[in-house]
């Protein structure tokens, strides 16, 4: 059994995050860029810049 951890990818554009995603999930790192910014464009309830900065902060390198 493989063990993913949740890191920040040295694919980045910011900060590594959704790139980090991308490698966690196994999708392509595109993919998970677009998405993130249409559900944080689309969703008045989802504060995507917030969302993104913890997870900057939270997320090891």
């Amino acid at each position: 059994m493989t063990t993913h951890r949740l890191t920040r990818s040295s694919n980045k554009v910011i900060a590594g995050v959704c790139g980090g995603l991308a490698d966690y999930l196994g999708w392509d790192p595109v993919l998970v860029r677009v998405v993130y910014l249409l559900v944080s464009i689309f969703s008045a309830a989802f504060p995507g810049i917030l969302v993104y900065i913890i997870l900057w902060v939270v997320m090891p390198e």
